[in-house]
């Protein structure tokens, strides 16, 4: 397999990078953004050429700077996305394109199923749904969608990596326990792209939209608790508290929780649950876990 990987320099492509690397049949190339502008058409249709998967890792994420600057954030995730499918189409590549649980209102009681209707709160949303569409319009027989949700990783700034900085300088941490979700390893999504991707290839997996979060839920107060458990810290030092004591210029859904239907069909598993897979993370034997137990 022939692989481009887009904003191989973040979180998450930093992990597909390590991921490949341990897969040595495959040939990757891993164009950071220094490397490759995906706004950039002509840069596109290049570096897509000669290969066989492209998985677009590189996105905005800042989904506050989103409300402030929606133009500049949908540019990035949502027209560059069309210029990537675009250049898959021209050269008879697959699309791997990674969206969020975002493109939903959040006001769900179940699992939002693949084909649930979407209805997203925020400009971020808008912009990352805009992507998607793009997928489904310029890749029908090609395009995958992979949305995610409540990412962590060892590379770069993070939930996790932001509560473990936060709790060597106070002794208790308020966390809302108004949002559910589910926490996913960077590094578990990667090798779930990974076989994707694989699968793609092979005529297993019909394109379209399928869900990379992890199985279960929680709310980001039982994530803490469950990352001081990890790290051997006092879990009752994390406190429940409310979104509204803490007011960002992006609206957050209160239910982001996913169904994963769509990966039997694909001949895969789904990603494990997610309270298993925090422990693989912090474990540090676990590759790529850089961090430490306090």
């Amino acid at each position: 397999m022939r692989i481009l990987v887009t904003g191989a320099g973040g979180m998450l492509g930093r992990d597909l990078v390590e991921v490949l690397a341990e897969a040595p049949e495959h040939t990757l190339t891993a164009a950071t953004r220094a490397d490759l502008d995906i706004t950039d058409p002509a840069a596109v249709r290049a570096a897509v050429a000669g290969h066989d998967v492209v998985v677009n890792a590189a996105a905005w994420t800042d989904v506050d700077g989103a409300e402030r600057d929606e133009t500049a954030a949908t540019a990035v995730n949502g027209t560059a996305v069309a210029h990537l499918a675009t250049a898959c189409a021209a050269h008879g590549a697959r699309l791997l394109q990674v969206s969020t649980d975002y493109v939903f209102a959040g006001d769900a009681g179940t699992p939002y199923p693949e084909d649930a209707p979407t209805a997203p709160l925020n400009a971020y949303g808008r912009g990352k749904l805009a992507g998607e569409q793009a997928v489904a319009r310029l890749l029908p027989d090609a395009g995958y969608v992979v949305r995610t949700a409540w990412l962590y990783g060892g590379h770069g700034r993070n939930f996790v990596t932001t509560l473990l900085d936060l709790a060597e300088q106070r002794e208790f941490l308020d966390v809302v326990d108004d949002q559910r979700g589910q926490p996913t390893w960077s590094y578990a999504l990667a090798r779930q792209l990974v076989g994707l991707a694989g699968a793609a290839l092979a005529g297993r997996a019909a394109p379209g939209v399928y869900h990379g979060t992890c199985a279960g839920e929680t709310t980001w107060y039982g994530l803490a608790r469950a990352v001081f458990a990890g790290h051997g810290l006092d879990p009752d030092r994390i406190r429940p508290t409310t979104s509204a004591r803490f007011p960002r210029p992006a609206t957050r859904p209160a239910y982001s929780v996913l169904g994963h239907g769509r990966w039997a069909d694909a001949g895969l598993p789904p990603l494990p649950d997610w309270h298993a897979t925090l422990i693989e993370a912090l474990t540090p034997a676990a590759p790529p876990s850089p961090w430490k137990v306090a």
